[in-house]
């Protein structure tokens, strides 16, 4: 039995996170910051454009069954801001209980939100359930990520066991923009999923974006296991293949090229992503 399931609570770990963001003198502050159990964000930083870079860290280190997540983001107008973890998202193997994350993201006209994370990886004969709801008002500005990892491709450990139930719904203005819905267990290989048996697929989402932005993103994905819609203005990167770090680096080259386009601010990396 992994050891961090085996000393979690039985009940597991409740635990919530509200931010608030707005202008304040010239640059982005964090408002509001309401925490419940073991979520918690570094101080910010200010890379130099105003934009409020923030770290998300959730200090036990893992999730297990029974676990319940809730993050919730807003944003008011004026406001940018950067949302990013110093390291993957390690969901363990449970005991019977299922782990649930639910994300909420906000973000309100005349503002953005960049909300970029580093992978989750679902270790074999985890049971989970994600939430992600994003809610853009007016002219908003949105990029942001998934990627997941099931099993352990590094060391050929596969997802055997388990389940991962993902939901995803984006709109702007009360308009579903993008609703979708991925079940993975292990007796569908990964393949009943439409994922041909690769344990890594990761989302990349821009808007507003369009079809100059569209061809741009192309042209980086030649050669690549990733492609490329638009529906309308949002824009929607889709990657199938091996590599966690593949996907990062992927995903990251695209958002430094469509940042300005999209968020109107030059690409300006997180620092932790260096370390």
């Amino acid at each position: 039995m992994n050891l961090a399931a085996a000393q979690t609570p039985r009940t597991g770990w409740h635990a919530s996170l509200k931010l608030g963001f707005a202008p304040r003198a010239g640059r982005t502050a964090l408002v509001e910051r309401r925490q419940r159990g073991p979520l918690a964000v570094q101080r910010p930083f200010y890379p130099g454009d105003g934009t409020c870079h923030l770290y998300l860290l959730h200090p036990p280190g893992g999730v297990v069954g029974g676990d319940r997540l809730e993050i919730e983001a807003d944003t008011v107008e004026g406001a940018r801001a950067l949302v990013t973890t110093p390291g993957a998202t390690k969901f363990y193997l449970s005991g019977g209980q299922t782990a649930h994350q639910t994300q909420r993201l906000k973000v309100a006209a005349g503002s953005s939100l960049e909300w970029l994370p580093q992978e989750n990886i679902f270790f074999p004969g985890a049971l989970v359930r994600l939430d992600t709801v994003i809610r853009l008002e007016g002219d908003a500005r949105f990029l942001g990520w998934e990627i997941q990892c099931f099993g352990r491709p590094v060391i050929d450990e596969p997802f055997d066991a388990g389940r991962a139930d993902f939901r995803l719904h984006l709109e702007r203005d009360g308009q579903p923009l993008l609703l979708e819905r991925l079940r993975v267990t292990a007796d569908s290989r990964l393949g009943a999923a439409g994922l041909r048996g690769l344990p890594v697929s990761g989302m990349l989402l821009a808007a507003p974006a369009d079809k100059q932005v569209l061809d741009w993103i192309r042209e980086g994905l030649a050669g690549t296991p990733a492609a490329a819609t638009l529906i309308d203005d949002l824009l929607a990167v889709r990657y199938l293949g091996h590599s966690t770090e593949q996907c990062r680096r992927l995903f990251s080259r695209l958002w430094a090229v469509m940042r300005p386009a999209v968020i109107d601010r030059e690409s300006c990396a997180p620092r932790i992503w260096s370390t």
